[in-house]
């Protein structure tokens, strides 16, 4: 599958400040599960990610599950993860089932890496 693909989903990745910034565009469902764990995979412990959720057009269970336990890894070792710019869809998805009770969901990458 090419990135320009329909349900596709994408990851780039930078340090910024010694935060792992995850762009993320397409589609998250159990099709890209596993690619989702990779892509939010950080590096230096603790482990402080933010997950740029600005192009992605929709995201189903097995995404929130992902998120789900990547809060707890990076939690049990003293970093955290934020989400970044979800899209109305994505955040009502994400206000549901009370993700973001516990994961810090904000408007922009860098609200997120300030929080």
């Amino acid at each position: 599958m090419s990135a320009d693909q329909p349900g596709h989903l994408s990851a780039e990745h930078r340090i910024v400040e010694g935060i792992h910034v995850v762009a993320l565009r397409g589609e998250i469902d159990q099709d890209v599960q596993d690619q989702l764990t990779s892509a939010l995979r950080g590096g230096a412990a603790p482990e402080r990610i933010v997950a740029d959720l600005s192009e992605v057009t929709f995201m189903d269970s097995s995404g929130i599950s992902v998120f789900i336990l990547t809060h707890q890894r990076v939690s049990d070792a003293g970093g955290w993860v934020h989400i970044a710019g979800a899209q109305k869809p994505v955040l009502r998805v994400l206000h549901l089932v009370g993700l973001d009770t516990f994961i810090a969901c904000l408007p922009t990458v860098e609200q997120a890496m300030a929080h």
